[in-house]
């Protein structure tokens, strides 16, 4: 099956060298990696769903290839969150995908790991993308750099045509975010 995954993206976005202060109602806000949105063991998981030889062997269109990219989102879509993760104040830099939004502002949007996240088949996993409400909202010009978003994050799930999350994410920041690669 010639399926494009982009399983390298999960760990494309690494955390700042240093954090900066933000805090609301006196609360740290420490930047987060996407690493820590997933269980321990979940990346092997991961890793053992894709690693299937008879996606090299099958045509994606025939009724096989369907029933295995089916199951393949059904996994995705249900991905193990880390409860301790619920009601944290974090910033976490990502991408932005719109969902909804008036005039060039988009107040929901999906914060993805890597550009173009939701426009590719497979998704990432549910726990690999945060549902964002941002009620000031954001400017949708530049949808290609990444952002750092702060706020209170809840293990809540949100199904969109665009994909599934794991995460709900109450904004009061946003920012661009520059990142240095090792």
């Amino acid at each position: 099956m010639r399926m494009v995954v982009f399983l390298a993206a999960l760990c494309l976005l690494p955390p700042a060298l240093a954090a900066p202060d933000i805090r609301v109602n006196g609360e740290p806000a420490p930047i987060i990696s996407w690493d820590d949105l997933m269980p321990e063991g979940y990346g092997d998981s991961l890793m053992d769903l894709f690693d299937n030889p008879e996606f090299d062997e099958i045509d994606d269109y025939s009724d096989r290839g369907m029933e295995l990219m089916n199951d393949m989102m059904q996994v995705l879509s249900s991905a193990p969150v880390v409860e301790d993760m619920d009601g944290r104040m974090v910033s976490i830099p990502g991408f932005v995908v719109p969902l909804e939004g008036i005039g060039g502002i988009v107040r929901h949007f999906f914060l993805v790991p890597y550009y173009g996240a939701c426009i590719h088949v497979p998704p990432p996993p549910s726990n690999q993308i945060i549902d964002v409400h941002f009620e000031p909202g954001t400017h949708d010009d530049n949808l290609y750099e990444a952002i750092l978003v702060s706020g209170r994050l809840t293990t809540e799930t949100y199904s969109h045509d665009m994909g599934s999350s794991g995460y709900r994410l109450e904004a009061y920041s946003i920012q661009p975010y520059d990142f240095v690669l090792p």
